[in-house]
């Protein structure tokens, strides 16, 4: 496993994940399960993000849309929010300036709700991303999420 972020992890398929070092130990969550191969265009990334996260009726079919809902997630009854990506090295992966904005979306998503702040001083990721793809794509998918810290 790589740990991008306290909020983005990469995880190699059959690989054990240590989910102790992602998820909090307590508390309701929402899991959101995609495949990558089913997200080769903005449609569809769009059209499954909706389905998955229960994306209001507002939502506007855009990724400044997509990124207002994560940042959002309050019709979702938990406290934490997991995204799961399997075979995420396929995602939009024929359309590099849309796979860029995907990713980039779920950073700032993950970004923002990792900061915040309890009155208890405890910071929470609040959306974890969990990106499963194969070992030979890690190199390349990590190197894509490194970019987006810059």
């Amino acid at each position: 496993m790589v740990h991008i972020s306290p909020w983005m992890h990469v995880v190699t398929v059959g690989g054990a994940m240590p989910i102790d070092e992602i998820l909090p130990l307590s508390g309701r969550f929402y899991v959101a399960h995609l495949e990558g191969q089913e997200l080769p265009d903005e449609f569809s990334a769009f059209q499954n993000l909706q389905e998955s996260l229960q994306f209001p009726e507002y939502f506007g079919w855009n990724w400044n849309a997509v990124y207002d809902c994560l940042r959002d997630l309050q019709w979702l009854s938990s406290d934490h929010h997991v995204v799961i990506i399997k075979s995420a090295e396929r995602a939009l992966s024929e359309d590099d300036t849309a796979r860029e904005k995907f990713f980039r979306t779920l950073w700032r998503a993950g970004q923002r709700w990792s900061y915040v702040k309890r009155p208890e001083g405890i910071t929470l990721s609040r959306l974890t991303v969990i990106l499963s793809c194969a070992k030979d794509s890690v190199s390349g998918l990590t190197d894509l999420l490194q970019e987006l810290q810059d």
